[in-house]
């Protein structure tokens, strides 16, 4: 066995038993720590397809975390007020549907993704960062200025949605819906990676004329790849809203996107399991550094470079070796 499998196995057995030791130990904090690894590795899964597989560096797949998050936060509260959320022509009402929120918020940051790519993606290097950058902010500043749903304030859920045959108000429960789908996100992405088209989209991060010399459209590769990163991305952020029962546009800010690119390198770009290895240790730093100071953030720059300078595999390619990624 292949020692980044076997760290991969490690990882994921690891997510899996530290939340069922403490739900047997009745530790419902520790539960939900392991929950938001798993969501934000799910954001992670989905960058690391832009960038780890089309070399696209975006600084505002925060849009897509943020469409997922608003996309639940508006359909739940019309769902919580008994409100209509479009009564002319015809009459759409909220949901508290799991299924139906993921589904919504999948379509709209995939859409949003589309559109944003198309124009971002005739730019590359530094003005691809700029643009989706900038796209980030104009997202960031109209949900400030949409009173509607709570504009600066964010907009507060007070119930938690529902996925039939289970209680998710449990906090094991909707761990196992959030541990499932990133399990089912990493499957896409080790397939994606292996795929013909992958494999076009890998060569074309590598050397673009090459891969426009043998006739194959480098700009439709990194759009589908992208529009895919901002799908899993939006899903992300619709379980980020419920496990917070709080959306706001801090969710869509430049932050959220260094965040979400922090996991990646981290773990290791392009390396499958590199953005859940990155979440979780992002997670224990903020988790056992932030009761030691309010600036936990100055050992997170120390790791950020140390790993940038020495470790340029992150934490995978670290303990694996030098392994081809994407195992």
């Amino acid at each position: 066995m292949r020692r980044e499998t076997l760290l991969n196995a490690v990882i994921m057995g690891a997510l899996l038993l530290v939340p069922l030791w403490a739900w047997v130990a009745d530790e419902p904090f520790t539960i939900t720590l392991a929950t938001r690894v798993a969501i934000l590795s799910l954001a992670g899964v989905g960058l690391n397809i832009a960038l780890g597989l089309g070399g696209l560096v975006s600084l505002g797949h925060a849009i897509f975390f943020g469409i997922g998050g608003y996309a639940m936060g508006i359909l739940a509260s019309h769902a919580q007020d008994y409100s209509p959320l479009l009564e002319s022509p015809f009459l759409i009402e909220g949901t508290k549907s799991m299924p139906v929120i993921w589904l919504v918020a999948i379509v709209t940051s995939a859409l949003a993704a589309l559109v944003i790519g198309a124009l971002s993606l005739r730019t590359s290097g530094v003005y691809f960062i700029m643009i989706t950058l900038a796209f980030g902010q104009m997202f960031f500043f109209f949900t400030i200025s949409w009173p509607a749903y709570g504009g600066e304030d964010g907009l507060s859920i007070y119930v938690r949605n529902g996925f039939p045959g289970l209680n998710t108000l449990d906090p094991i429960q909707f761990f196992a819906i959030c541990f499932v789908l990133l399990s089912l996100a990493l499957f896409a992405s080790s397939r994606i990676s292996r795929s013909p088209f992958g494999l076009a989209l890998t060569a074309a991060r590598q050397s673009e004329t090459r891969v426009l010399t043998v006739g194959i459209d480098s700009f439709r590769l990194r759009l589908v790849a992208f529009t895919i990163s901002g799908a899993i991305t939006g899903l992300a952020g619709a379980l980020f809203a419920d496990l917070n029962r709080f959306v706001s546009p801090t969710m869509f800010s430049w932050q959220t996107s260094g965040e979400i690119i922090i996991f990646v390198i981290l773990g290791g770009v392009g390396r499958l399991f590199g953005p859940v290895a990155g979440a979780a240790l992002f997670i224990l730093l903020e988790h056992f550094l932030g009761g030691l100071s309010e600036f936990w953030q100055i050992y997170l720059g120390f790791l950020l470079l140390a790993v940038v300078l020495f470790a340029r595999g992150g934490l995978i390619g670290t303990l694996a070796g030098r392994e081809v990624a994407h195992d």
